[in-house]
């Protein structure tokens, strides 16, 4: 029989399997910012056309080539979110979270698509997690937000990661940077594709990120933008470095990094990695101080950045980093006769109220193939309930992994028991992870 249908193409499905090494990611990124004051806050997946083509750029290729946006019953146009950073800040002017005690922290994991060739690391429906710090305007809230993502990177245990920062200066020094950009490209308007030859006029900065091989070419030749930045923008530049100097952190400074959003200001930045045989950006951010009042709002320097969970994902398995063990069933109740599954029931009731995970058998299977389905499930301990146990009040708790049998009270005790063991195998585990960390 055929499938009605798959799963559409640039999407993917996370299966059971693999679900806990999301989790794992996305606690460990939100723990780590919580402790640096960022708070989660979410958005909704769709917004109006026009938040993101006044925040992101009209001349950009998220914009111009990448974006779903489709109009609605009510004939509105509408956009699913290409990045997190335009509705955070629409939400912040919304709710007026920008009148409260500066800064506003926020953290977030999020969805978001754009219409691309799907690939390893890039795919139409991905996810993000990201911050966004509201109203900073210090080299030190630059460096602060570099050494969040850092230590996220680094607790998730991902090595060969470097860090590339540049500054692409403020609107009024980065209006001389265009003109000589202009009068480059100018020269070389024939090489150019013709949505550069578009971006000439409007915004010659965006061909530097144009991804065709004969653009990049000719961006290579292009003025630096770090020969035209203002003494303000250097002077902030100096300070985040001098920041990133005392916090250890190190940096390559890369001219080439502009990145692909029109609302970046000042300091830019990518963690690369080497992970995928080819240089790959596993996470990305920068100061968009523009930002609140190109959206109607007041002038509130502000900056973030985000993480791609998919490439991260792709990069820490190539890296061979060890994900904490997927959660597993604890206890199984292996029942025989219809008083005994109702016995287990109750049983598991009160077990799971404790936290300890419990199953026991749902399809009316054999005693053989209750313990087989077990072992399949990667239960911890089997227990044996049947007429005779139920009679005795005791039973057999089995260990599936050493093959040890023990008596064990099917009263109130049995939670005790189970849960003493549960801990001692998780401060094994939590052992582990810390012994092969340092390795």
């Amino acid at each position: 029989m055929a499938l009605v249908t798959k799963a559409i193409r640039g999407t993917q499905d996370v299966l059971p399997q693999e679900s806990y090494k999301w989790q794992h990611i996305e606690q460990t990124a939100l723990a780590i910012a919580r402790d640096f004051g960022f708070r989660e806050m979410r958005t909704p997946v769709f917004e109006h056309t026009n938040l993101f083509s006044r925040s992101v750029g009209e001349t950009t290729d998220v914009v111009q080539k990448e974006m779903y946006t489709f109009n609605d019953k009510g004939g509105r146009s509408v956009t699913l979110r290409p990045e997190g950073t335009a509705g955070m800040a629409r939400a912040l002017l919304e709710h007026g979270l920008h009148n409260d005690a500066l800064p506003i922290k926020v953290s977030y994991i999020t969805s978001c698509y754009r219409y691309e060739k799907p690939q390893a690391g890039r795919l139409r429906e991905f996810h993000q997690f990201g911050v966004e710090c509201f109203g900073a305007a210090s080299p030190q809230s630059d460096a602060e937000v570099i050494s969040l993502a850092q230590l996220i990177l680094l607790e998730l245990g991902v090595t060969g990661v470097e860090l590339h920062i540049n500054s692409i200066g403020c609107p009024d020094c980065r209006a001389q940077y265009h003109k000589a950009l202009h009068a480059y490209f100018s020269a070389k308007n024939d090489e150019l594709c013709q949505t550069c030859k578009d971006r000439l006029e409007r915004n010659p900065m965006r061909i530097l990120d144009c991804k065709s091989p004969v653009c990049s070419a000719v961006s290579g030749g292009a003025p630096v933008v770090l020969d035209y930045i203002c003494h303000d923008c250097r002077t902030h530049f100096d300070g985040v470095k001098s920041c990133l100097d005392l916090a250890g952190i190190e940096y390559k400074i890369d001219t080439q990094i502009v990145r692909g959003l029109d609302y970046y200001t000042r300091t830019v930045f990518e963690f690369v990695s080497d992970a995928l045989g080819a240089q790959a950006v596993v996470c990305g951010g920068g100061r968009y101080d523009g930002l609140i009042s190109e959206l109607g709002g007041p002038f509130l320097p502000s900056l973030g950045f985000g993480m791609g969970l998919e490439r991260l994902l792709i990069i820490m398995e190539a890296k061979g980093v060890k994900f904490p063990q997927s959660p597993l069933c604890e206890v199984y109740f292996a029942t025989i006769g219809e008083r005994a599954v109702r016995h287990c029931f109750a049983l598991a009731a009160r077990l799971r109220e404790g936290g300890i995970s419990v199953e026991y058998d749902l399809a009316g299977r054999s005693l053989k193939a209750q313990m087989k389905y077990a072992d399949k499930i990667g239960a911890h301990y089997t227990i044996v309930v049947g007429d005779n146990e139920l009679e005795t009040g005791i039973a057999k708790l089995k260990d599936m992994q050493s093959g040890e049998q023990a008596d064990i009270a099917l009263d109130d005790s049995l939670y005790t028991t189970l849960y003493n063991k549960s801990l001692d195998r998780q401060l094994a585990g939590v052992a582990d992870l810390l012994q092969a960390s340092q390795e």
